[in-house]
């Protein structure tokens, strides 16, 4: 009954190894992809639609309007009372997705700081008023390490590392995870595909999404509060679609632009996973691959 994560870069084929694991493990599956918390957001996260889910119980999805902030802590509570839940059951619970804080939330000892909306109001005014480049700046001095390690494109991720430094008195690291035996006995699969077959795998994934309606689904998004979202409205594909229809540039290049940024993200994906030495990847175009997953999901731990 110990849990089997899923884990990797986006287009691998997660979501139907999964699939083949719950039925073989008499399992539950648990979402780990931030995105598909959201209501509504389906066709531009791959949200495997209800009929497609083989009658296997799903968990973490569609739990946030579009207008909520996802958070991992919150995140973090929800998807560890489920998954115990399951195993209480005397089920197998079968986490998938690529989200990497969410993993690493999920999976290790992780205790989030509290939070102080005076003092994330403030950064978060400094980033509306003045931009990325202030608030890294402002990071910059008050804690160099953050400042090197966190994308000075990544505004939220700043002004949260800046709250903590201030809350704390301590280097925003100091609050990072420990990494040792995943929580329950986890299992951790990665699956992976060659390189130049992922890319033509994003770019067909991007293609399928227009052509079945993620400009429709954006606009229905919008009358939800879509762009009054702190989170939702920077989703890869969806962020794309909201420039395309404010006339920042045409339908051809908002399909580019998701493509090049899936494959960014991607490449981020497969850094991060890589440095776990905890997982066991697998190649998504092997023909066993089900088969490969199992065996190493029945593995008794500490075999090897």
């Amino acid at each position: 009954m110990r849990p089997v994560a899923v884990v990797g870069p986006t287009a691998t084929g997660k979501s139907d190894l999964a699939l083949e694991l719950a039925e073989r493990l008499h399992g539950e599956i648990v979402n780990i992809d931030a995105m598909q918390l959201y209501r509504g957001m389906d066709i531009g996260t791959a949200k495997l639609p209800v009929p497609e889910r083989r009658g296997i119980p799903h968990h973490q999805l569609d739990v946030l309007d579009v207008t909520e902030t996802a958070t991992v802590a919150s995140y973090q509570s929800a998807a560890r009372a489920d998954v115990e839940a399951i195993m209480a059951r005397g089920h197998t619970p079968v986490i998938v997705g690529g989200s990497m804080m969410y993993v690493q939330a999920l999976l290790d000892d992780w205790d989030f700081p509290a939070t102080d909306p005076e003092i994330r109001a403030k950064w978060e005014a400094v980033l509306a008023d003045r931009g990325t480049v202030a608030v890294h700046e402002a990071l910059k001095r008050a804690d160099p390490v953050a400042a090197q390690t966190i994308l000075p494109t990544d505004g939220r991720r700043m002004v949260r590392a800046l709250e903590v430094v201030e809350l704390t008195g301590k280097p925003f690291a100091a609050s990072a995870p420990q990494i040792g035996e995943p929580r329950w006995g986890a299992c951790i699969i990665g699956v992976d595909r060659d390189t130049a077959e992922l890319d033509a795998r994003i770019e067909l994934r991007t293609a399928k999404m227009f052509e079945s309606g993620l400009v429709e689904e954006t606009e229905r998004l919008i009358t939800q509060g879509l762009r009054h979202g702190q989170t939702a409205r920077r989703a890869i594909g969806y962020a794309q679609v909201l420039d395309f229809l404010d006339g920042e540039y045409d339908l051809a290049e908002a399909r580019e632009r998701t493509f090049i940024g899936t494959r960014r993200y991607v490449r981020r994906q497969r850094s991060w996973f890589r440095r776990d030495q905890r997982v066991h990847w697998v190649d998504g175009a092997d023909p066993q691959l089900a088969d490969t997953a199992s065996a190493i999901a029945e593995r008794v731990p500490g075999d090897g």
